[in-house]
């Protein structure tokens, strides 16, 4: 197949060229979005009189049977292609004959290959938007089951504080939120037109740009033609926001890896999101969970690779930029997948509360609440601090809980401290009291559950 460029050249390029230069292999997934940017843009030079109603028509209808033939499989790109706009295109030729080479007047593949790339990940966005609603969804329904149910709340894997499993859920919920809220973002940066930019400087055409923005659903044209063929940032972005939220998911895959384990025993992952041992007959894996971790790294890597990329690329194109899709492609594959996943086995996983219940006399979970309660009898926080301290270390010596101290050994301390000074101090009073904003107490944790379903439910994209 003759090159639809290579009319100043007197060699055809080198077999080994051929596939170095070649992006068809990847690129092809755009196919959809190619054939809707050229339909768009043909019909803006049909409106402006650029080529006839007739030529417009017949290029229009060749497209659309391509578009059929490639979704049934009945064309295979090779590396002849180069491209996907190319390939496309030089069928267009053979198919409708001449009428068919004006089809990129007014065009560059530089604005031609933007148009595919926003109009393809704007798709691909609004899929990951509706995989994060599920998961926060399922997030709120599992939120609301354990509103109440109380656990250990960890600081340096040490036990801290007692809390609810429903506050951890909203917590998570929260990250996710951030997530959407990123990428909502994203999508309003990304949705502008790049078609009528060309190579780098516009056209001498009278061209509608505002039309093919139009046709697209785009907000409006970008506004310089240089830095529109030349700009990956909203691609950028868009691996920023999967990176961080393939690390939010990772956190949480990380918890579940601890929260499975024999020492800890408070889930039970269901079967089908685990794995056994090729000798060890008795192990259940949290594979999925573990495979979650290290998934991260690729979507880190996919980032890392396209800011390689563009921070020695001068204006305008640069070759260069052919490489800012196979990281794009794979960081959205693996982040879909991965919330999906994800959502799945959250949605299958149960606490056991059984084993969190066997946890929570240990670590003297309810002490930071005691020097609340000292404080609010008028001893001053840094000295109720110091005595709760004290109080933990007799503890510790004698192998007792705070509940269990005496009298006299409380006087010992402190003379002002009394078991009646102490009051209820059980784990769940000190958990139903945290009703601050945002804090655990199942009454605030029910709040923050209403909240979270509001906005969810006031979501439009």
């Amino acid at each position: 197949m003759a090159s639809l460029w290579g009319g100043r050249f007197e060699k055809d390029m080198d077999e080994i060229v051929k596939k170095y230069n070649a992006s068809i292999f990847f690129d092809q997934r755009m196919y959809n979005e190619d054939i809707d940017g050229s339909i768009a843009h043909v019909t803006m030079l049909g409106k402006q009189g650029i080529v006839s109603n007739e030529e417009k028509d017949q290029i229009i209808a060749g497209l659309e049977e391509i578009r059929k033939e490639i979704a049934e499989g009945k064309i295979l790109f090779t590396v002849e292609d180069e491209d996907i706009h190319m390939g496309i295109e030089s069928r267009l030729i053979d198919k409708i004959g001449d009428v068919g080479k004006k089809l990129h007047t007014s065009r560059s593949r530089n604005d031609q290959c933007q148009v595919d790339i926003r109009l393809y990940l704007r798709k691909e966005i609004y899929e990951i938007l509706n995989s994060l609603c599920y998961l926060e969804s399922v997030i709120l329904e599992k939120a609301e089951k354990y509103e109440d149910k109380i656990t250990v709340g960890f600081t340096h894997l040490q036990h801290a504080q007692p809390i609810t499993i429903g506050f951890v859920f909203m917590a998570y919920f929260q990250m996710f939120k951030r997530d959407i809220k990123r990428l909502m973002d994203t999508l309003e940066r990304l949705n502008y037109n790049p078609l009528g930019a060309c190579a780098l400087a516009g056209t001498t055409m009278p061209i509608d740009r505002h039309l093919t923005s139009e046709l697209l659903s785009f907000t409006a044209p970008t506004e310089n033609a240089m830095d529109t063929v030349s700009d990956r940032d909203y691609s950028l972005e868009f691996l920023s926001d999967a990176s961080i939220s393939m690390m939010h998911l990772s956190r949480w895959a990380e918890e579940f890896a601890w929260w499975n384990s024999s020492e800890f025993s408070y889930i039970a992952i269901d079967d089908c999101f685990c794995t056994g041992s090729s000798i060890m007959p008795q192990k259940k894996n949290p594979d999925m969970a573990e495979l979650i971790r290290g998934k991260v790294g690729r979507v880190y890597g996919d980032l890392m690779q396209l800011l390689t990329v563009m921070k020695g690329t001068p204006l305008a194109y640069n070759k260069d930029f052919q490489e800012d899709k196979e990281s794009l492609f794979d960081a959205i594959d693996t982040w879909k997948a991965t919330i999906d996943i994800f959502a799945k086995m959250l949605d299958k996983t149960e606490f056991r509360m059984d084993q969190i219940e066997k946890q929570l006399g240990k670590g003297f979970l309810n002490a930071t609440d005691i020097a609340e309660h000292f404080a609010k009898q008028g001893i001053p926080f840094r000295e109720a601090h110091s005595i709760v301290g004290h109080m933990v270390k007799a503890c510790e010596k004698k192998g007792c809980d705070l509940e269990d101290l005496t009298d006299e050994e409380l006087q010992a301390i402190d003379r002002r401290v009394t078991k009646e000074l102490l009051g209820d101090i059980s784990i769940k009073s000190c958990v139903n009291a945290r009703v601050s904003f945002g804090g655990t107490a199942p009454s605030e944790v029910h709040r923050q559950i209403e909240a979270g379903r509001q906005w969810l439910n006031s979501l439009e994209w």
